[in-house]
Formats: C-alpha cells, structure tokens, sequence
C-alpha cells in the first residue's frame, strides 16, 4: 500500500515538471516584443516582404486574385511604417487635445449629411475608417492605388520644425494651407504678409518637398510627422480647374490656354470647323479628355506636371499606400481648418485666414450647369475615371447626372 502511495506521488511531481517546461516553452515562442526589448522589436519592425513587392514590381507583377491584392496592399503599406513594431493598415487616428472647442456640423457635398453637431475627431476617425476600408477593395483597386514615387514626394511639402507633411491637392484651398506653412518655417510672421506670387514660386517661398530628401529621411519623415491633405467633390473641383486654367487664368499661365487647350481640342472636339480652335476649350471638351483615361495619357506626358490641377487624390496623394493622420473637406474647412491646427500642436503659433461663411460648400446648381448639354456617356465614362475618388472620401455618386 505504502508504495503504491509513494508511486503516486512521484508520477503526479514528474507531471507537475513536465508542465512548467512546456509553460516556459509556450511563453517564450509566442512572446510578443514592446518598445524596451530592442532585438525583437528591430527583428520584427523589418517588413521582410519589401524585396518580394519590389521584385514583383520589377518583373510587371499583377496581382491575380482578391487575396493577392490584399497582401499586396499590406506589403506596401509595411514599406511606410516598418520602424514600428506594430504594424497595421489602418489608418493613424489622433488624440485632439480637449480645450472645449465648439463642436463641428457634418455638412458634406452630395455625401450623407446630418444636421446635429458631432466631435470633430469622430468625424476624422470616421473618415479614415472609410478610406482604409476602400483601399482594401479589391474592385476598386486600380482606382485608389499608386505607386508613392518621386511624382508623389513632389506633392507633398515639409515643415520640419514642427513635424508636418501637408500633401497638395490643387482646387482644394492649398494657397492657404501653403501660407500656414511658410509662416511655420518661420519665413513669415502671419499670413497676411505673404505676397501671393511668393506661394508657388517654390524656388522661394522656404517650402522643401518630401522629394528632396534621401530615403532616410523621407521614410523617417512618412513614419513619424503628422501628415493631412484636403478633399473636395470631385466633379466641382474640376469644375474649378477649368475655369481657374482655361477660362480666368488668373496668375498668367499662358501654356493652359496655347498649348494644353489646343491638344485637347484637336483629338476630343467632335464637331471641327474652321475657327474651332479660336472658340477655346469647352467644358465638354474638357470632360471628353478625363473620361478617356487611357487614350489620354500620351497627351498627359506632353503636359507634364501640369496635369496635377486635375488627377485624381489617389494619384497626387497615395492615401491608400501613405497612412494620414487627417482628411479635411473642403465643403466644411471652416469647421476642419482649426481642429487640424489643434491636431498637428500649432493652433497657438498660427491661424487659418478667414473664409467667408458658405463659400466652400457643395454647390449642385454650379455643377448641374455646367453639365447641362453633355451626354450622359460621357459623364458616365467621367465618373468612371473618378470614382475612387468619391468612394474613397464618401462623397456620393452624383446620380442627378448619370442616371
């Protein structure tokens, strides 16, 4: 009896050794690294995958399937964010300071819109949600995706000294947020001061592009700055491209209406006579060239940057392959300029100049006339061109004029 006791007991101590060995193994193979354990977490921050996306880049790789595209996607996005040792594809969200600032009125364009006010930073977390959440679609893929090259650096302006990337997107209210710029490096003391002409001639204005930098610094500057641009709907930001380029031209850019309207006359015009050219482009012209998204890209290399006043957010931006912290819209800038200011720290240094109430909304009257007359196939074959554009920023298919 006694040693089948003491059998008993021996057994139960080997099972008891046997688990803490496998408990010690267990924690070890599933430890997750932090910030101060400095070999896991550079063994994990390196996206081992980067040389397999550039290679597949390299060798005119597309992607075959929804799965693959995805992986693509997460691959790409890991290129922008590899020094942190969590990676995720979603979008950055930011903590707003709390300093009982009024709360903002959703009021966007053709998009849903409600009427109650709403925290301004559940607006923008809202935001980035859709945006992440487009870019994973692989039906849309080809509409929200690029390449984040030199093209793309060039977009986006640097202001070091407080850690901002701002990205340009022209039609969209960017003089001033350059002007906000420029006085944040110290150039200007406010904005009023600056002579407008000194805003694009970025020779001079003290604004250095991501672009300019090596891939250090840039890939340092895209993982830790606080990083926004501005949207707008898009077929009234081409509205305004229009008119701005071809029609008022107001800082004297004479190439727009000599050697850009000229080109796009000659191959989209359907009705040719002889003082056609004479006459100017058309806004109906001007359509027909968007909506030819492929026949129209060799006359997009003859135009060269110029082109810029009406590509796509996707193109100028890369929102999908670049994790922003901020969206704004152009149709509640009085509402967003501000809480942006307060979210990249310089609401106390700085300040957004006025905007007369109302001005920056949707108006649907300027864009229902200014369609009047084109043929619903090439409205159609416009949207198709822009789509990741209204899918991704939530502005609503503007079914006034296609359907």
């Amino acid at each position: 009896m006694m040693r089948r006791h003491w059998l008993l007991v021996g057994a139960c101590g080997w099972v008891l050794l046997i688990l803490m060995f496998v408990s010690k193994f267990i924690n070890f193979s599933f430890r997750i690294p932090s910030d101060q354990d400095p070999v896991m977490a550079s063994s994990i921050s390196r996206p081992k995958n980067i040389w397999n996306v550039i290679k597949r880049k390299m060798d005119g790789h597309k992607p075959s399937s929804k799965a693959e595209l995805l992986k693509d996607y997460t691959e790409r996005r890991e290129m922008f964010v590899w020094t942190f040792p969590s990676v995720t594809t979603k979008h950055t969200s930011v903590q707003w300071p709390d300093k009982g600032a009024s709360q903002p009125y959703i009021l966007s364009s053709v998009g849903p819109s409600v009427v109650e006010p709403i925290d301004w930073q559940s607006v923008n977390e809202k935001r980035l949600e859709l945006l992440s959440t487009v870019c994973r679609n692989a039906s849309t893929w080809n509409l929200t995706h690029t390449t984040v090259d030199k093209f793309v650096l060039d977009r986006i302006f640097v202001c070091d000294k407080h850690k901002i990337l701002f990205c340009q997107t022209p039609k969209v209210g960017n003089t001033q947020w350059k002007k906000v710029l420029i006085v944040l490096n110290g150039v200007f003391s406010k904005v009023e001061a600056i002579p407008e002409n000194l805003v694009h001639d970025h020779e001079r204005n003290g604004l250095p592009r991501l672009s300019s930098m090596t891939d250090t610094e840039i890939r340092q500057r895209l993982n830790s700055y606080f990083k926004f641009f501005i949207v707008r709907d898009p077929f009234e930001r081409l509205i305004s491209a229009f008119k701005d380029k071809f029609v008022k031209n107001p800082r004297f850019e004479p190439w727009y209406k000599h050697d850009i309207a000229p080109a796009i006359i000659r191959k989209y015009r359907r009705s040719h006579h002889d003082d056609s050219e004479s006459v100017g482009l058309q806004f109906e012209d001007f359509v027909r060239y968007l909506g030819d998204k492929s026949g129209r890209q060799r006359l997009d290399r003859q135009f060269g940057d110029h082109i810029i006043h009406w590509l796509t957010y996707a193109e100028l931006c890369a929102p999908c392959d670049i994790s922003y912290n901020v969206v704004g819209h152009h149709e509640t800038l009085e509402r967003d300029a501000p809480y942006i200011l307060k979210a990249a720290g310089i609401a106390d240094l700085v300040s957004y100049p006025n905007i007369p109430p109302g001005i920056t909304r949707y108006n649907r009257t300027k864009v229902e006339r200014y369609f009047t007359g084109i043929s619903q196939r090439d409205v159609r074959r416009l949207y198709a061109s822009y789509q990741g554009d209204f899918s991704l920023f939530d502005y609503q298919r503007p079914a006034f004029l296609l359907d």
